[in-house]
């Protein structure tokens, strides 16, 4: 008996079917069935299934000899089901790596619920969206199971099939079917939540759910959309049979009332001449089913919408809706004119205090578009409170990263009057990123671009050759931006000759080298031990930090190139594998398509938070990246960095990049999973050939590294020394230099 059945009905989706299948197929977990039904489908959706039929066994085929819709295709596929648990996928939809295992997982946890709940993310055609409205109640619901009536909230989950994994023995017990035409799911979800007695939770994106361009019946317009009635009636006819369960009619009414209220007001769905009739039909159904003892109605617009059943008629509700949506655009034009004012007071108050002269001991700070205190911006600030107190440096950090900055640390948020305040009398400005194009330099000031790290893929105006890369960016604006600069940090020659490249504006480079880079240079284990007790992991493993990048042949960058899950089973006892995401995707649907999961479950340790990369990369052993620039920081510490380039045609193609990293890269690459794994199955990754390969990149790309940055920005810039023993020393051919041997020596 396997541990899944995997129902996916299949009807006119050939173009789609083959992604579907392979979702599945090529799960990690791989204890289950897929039992696909050939709902008569008019196009070779049938012979595609045949197909994957002849080559894997899991694959069963029921070919239906009429068509009898996606409800009914479903009760075909159940009634020959054979495992623990049901799952049912739509074939023109499909899994994210490492779901069933997943699953698996957290049904073991919970001891075998009657249902799990898990996540999804609507695919467009022209892009992935965010996180579904259903994530935060996912992520709240805890380790516990619980039943609706415990937790009345959890009707709001998301109202489809294929995000639940069924015990099939409690489908079973249930006779829980599917009713024939739209709006099909709706009585056997609500019907089966309300007699679960135990439910859990995964918060994980389990299915890509694709929103077709066209084709989708839910979004074509016409009566079709009435069908919503009678699957709603057939719900309240079971309840009426089910006295026991009368807790759950008020909210089941609830429920079914913001369902038709919903498909009312979409264009795509009811027809204006329709409207009318569909309304007078959420007013008879309200009637039939209002409780005797009163029906609360939910605060907000859909409550008055509610309210109004009781008595408006279509006319009325029409006139009170437009009314609403009318306020609406009313209020919203009132904020763009207040928010406008503002601007303008703000930038009044700005140019007020522009007029005063210069405060030489103020420096502001910023770093990664203001969200705390990391980077080369905080090691030359830390750096001067030790050499330069009279400096007073203060921090430019959104609202939403003030609880996290250390104690003591100065600062004012975006926006506000103390920061226009700040920005104008400011003498040294120190950013790693871009200010905003607002705030216009005063002759005198020293604006300090630090850069994110010596450049592999394109940057600033090189992004005019790639247009797919440049979305979102104008690339003028950016330059006029940059024109402000004072000077520019170098980790080496070809960063200087980049960002001369990149950025053809009129700063001064300097060869300081990065200042963050400091703590790394000449690193010794002491501070590798203390940085695996702050992030929790276990003394003598071996640490591997996984660090990819964004990627810009795919809409909001995100690209799982590797299965996490397997790849630290495939690294085995003994070993911990961080993974540190590209702060770009960190607050993207990135973490809950599996990494907040396994870091839940301790199969990794989710390390994108924390806030010094540089303590990251201290507590590893070996760096696994892809085309990340940490790797040329990483080999600063002399540890070993394994380069996974199965994408590098399609990455470099998209992107631009300044180096072939496959052919001048800082370790081993690998081009594929497979040579990834045995990469560390057999010792490969820290042999004398990757050694060799780290020593020529640090003495490529490295040259200016030798721990006295952060001190030599100050010292020059601030404190206005120009000794030439503030030079960066040269590198020995072993990448040495006398500054490294002595912090080594400590």
């Amino acid at each position: 008996m396997p541990r899944f059945s995997i129902i996916v009905p299949v009807y006119n989706v050939q173009g789609f079917l083959h992604e579907c299948l392979d979702s599945v197929l090529g799960q990690s977990f791989g204890d289950f069935e897929v039992i696909a039904v050939d709902d008569r489908s008019p196009d070779g959706s049938g012979a595609i299934l045949d197909e994957y039929a002849a080559r894997d066994a899991r694959v069963r085929v029921l070919h239906l000899p009429e068509n009898v819709g996606l409800g009914r295709a479903r009760n075909a596929g159940l009634e020959h089901a054979a495992g623990d648990y049901v799952l049912f996928l739509d074939s023109d939809d499909h899994y994210t790596p490492g779901l069933l295992a997943a699953v698996a997982a957290r049904l073991e946890t919970t001891g075998d619920p009657d249902i799990l709940v898990f996540d999804h993310v609507r695919t467009h055609w022209w892009g992935r969206g965010g996180r579904s409205e259903a994530a935060d109640l996912l992520a709240a619901a805890g380790p516990d199971t619980f039943s609706v009536r415990e937790r009345p909230q959890y009707l709001n989950l998301f109202l489809v099939a294929w995000n639940k994994a069924y015990r099939r023995s409690f489908l079973q017990a249930h006779d829980l079917g599917y009713a024939p035409g739209l709006y099909e799911d709706a009585p056997v979800t609500y019907r089966s939540m309300v007699l679960a007695d135990r439910i859990a939770c995964l918060d994980r994106i389990g299915v890509e759910y694709r929103q077709r361009r066209q084709g989708a019946i839910t979004r074509t317009p016409g009566r079709r959309h009435f069908e919503i009635f009678r699957q709603y009636e057939g719900l309240f006819a079971f309840l009426e049979e089910r006295p026991d369960l009368d807790w759950a009619r008020p909210l089941l009414l609830e429920r079914a009332l913001d369902h038709m209220l919903f498909v009312l007001a979409r264009e795509d769905r009811v027809r204006p001449a329709d409207r009318g009739d569909f309304y007078r039909e959420i007013r008879a159904f309200h009637r039939r089913h209002l409780p005797e003892a009163g029906f609360a109605a939910p605060d907000g617009w859909r409550g008055v919408e509610m309210r109004l059943l009781a008595s408006a008629p279509y006319a009325s509700y029409a006139a009170v809706r437009g009314l609403r949506d009318l306020r609406a655009s009313a209020l919203a034009g009132q904020r763009k004119v207040a928010r406008k004012a503002s601007d303008t007071a703000l930038r009044t108050w700005y140019r007020g205090h522009a007029k005063r002269p210069l405060d030489p001991h103020l420096a502001v700070y910023s770093a990664t578009h203001h969200r705390g205190v990391s980077g080369d911006p905080a090691a030359i600030y830390e750096k001067a409170r030790e050499i330069a107190p009279h400096i007073r440096g203060v921090w430019v950090v959104r609202e939403d990263a003030v609880d996290a900055l250390p104690p003591g640390v100065a600062h004012v948020t975006p926006g506000s009057r103390r920061y226009h305040e700040v920005m104008a009398r400011a003498t040294y400005w120190v950013n790693n990123v871009n200010w905003p194009g607002t705030l216009a330099k005063r002759p005198g000031s020293v604006h300090v671009h630090t850069h994110q790290g010596t450049p592999l893929k394109y940057m600033g105006a090189d992004l005019l050759t790639k247009p797919g890369a440049r979305y979102g960016f104008d690339v003028p604006q950016m330059l006029r931006r940059a024109d402000r600069w004072d000077y520019s940090l170098a980790a080496g020659r070809h960063a200087e000759r980049v960002w001369e490249r990149a950025y053809p504006c009129h700063f001064t480079s300097l060869r300081t080298g990065s200042p963050r880079n400091d703590v790394l240079v000449g690193a010794g284990p002491e501070q590798g031990r203390e940085a695996r007790e702050r992030l929790g992991v276990p003394a003598g493993d071996t640490v591997v930090l996984y660090a990819p990048t964004r990627r810009d042949y795919r809409r909001g960058g995100h690209v799982d190139r590797i299965d996490l899950a397997r790849f630290a089973a495939d690294l085995g006892p003994g070993h911990t594998l961080l993974v540190r995401l590209h702060p770009s995707l960190a607050g993207g649907v990135a973490r809950g398509l599996g990494l907040s999961d396994l870091h839940r479950r301790g199969v990794v340790v989710d390390v994108t938070d924390a806030p010094h990369v540089e303590e990251v990369m201290l507590a590893s052993d070996v760096l696994v990246t892809d085309y990340s620039a940490l790797m040329f920081d990483y080999v600063l510490l002399d540890r070993p960095v394994v380069v996974h380039a199965d994408d590098w045609g399609a990455f470099a193609a998209s992107r631009g990049a300044y180096v072939d990293i496959t052919a001048d890269a800082p370790g081993h690459v690998s081009r594929s999973y497979r040579e990834l794994a045995w990469l560390f199955a057999s010792g490969t990754w820290r042999d004398a050939e990757a050694a060799r390969l780290r020593r020529g990149f640090r003495e490529r790309y490295c040259e200016f590294e030798d721990g006295g940055a952060a001190e030599r920005v100050v010292r020059l810039l601030m404190l206005g020394e120009r000794s030439g023993a503030l030079l960066p020393a040269p590198r020995r051919a072993d990448g040495a230099d006398a500054r490294t041997r002595a912090l080594a020596a400590r």
